[in-house]
């Protein structure tokens, strides 16, 4: 099955969704299409099992990262480091989650929410333990991952000018810091 989910990531990812093909997946993936139907029943089973996949391998990565830094304003920094390497290696996500909008809304949402309610959560622990300042943390999680995805995508898919640390570090800065002047 890792091989259908790794060949439906090359393949969505170059082609998209709805020009993607049963076929080439096999291919891509050295299988008969059978096998295909033994974990899949159709092009939509597998972009819906994609979509979940690549989602969890995302948080995986960085979970890691973010719970291995000395405080939370730190482990925000290595986190968004964290992502944009990672997208970097995954720039197919951002052309595969932005398609399931329409193709498997419930997929997309799901994908979001589940990111937002964990970092909500982890929030709140860093709050608990005096690392940040109160505040909804529902609404702070949904802010921090709109800045990710944007900053994934300018420096994680379009341009890998600017090392993750050193985008990392301005990011972690504005949540760290704010707009107000000093």
């Amino acid at each position: 099955m890792r091989a259908i989910l790794d060949a439906a990531a090359e393949e969505f990812g170059a082609a998209g969704y709805y020009e993607a093909g049963i076929t080439r997946i096999c291919q891509r993936a050295g299988v008969a299409t059978g096998s295909f139907y033994t974990y899949f029943e159709s092009k939509e089973a597998v972009f819906r099992a994609l979509v979940a996949d690549m989602s969890r391998q995302m948080r995986e990565h960085v979970a890691p990262h973010i719970l291995a830094a000395p405080d939370r304003l730190a482990g925000e920094r290595a986190g968004i480091a964290a992502f944009i390497g990672f997208v970097r290696h995954h720039k197919a996500m951002y052309r595969i989650i932005d398609e399931s909008a329409f193709v498997a809304e419930d997929a997309y949402r799901r994908h979001y929410v589940e990111i937002a309610e964990g970092y909500a959560h982890s929030l709140t622990q860093a709050f608990g333990g005096g690392e940040i300042s109160d505040g909804d943390m529902m609404v702070r999680a949904w802010a921090i991952m709109g800045m990710n995805v944007f900053l994934g995508l300018r420096f994680g898919v379009w341009d890998e000018s600017m090392s993750p640390d050193a985008v990392a570090e301005v990011a972690a800065r504005l949540i760290g810091e704010g707009l107000r002047p000093r």
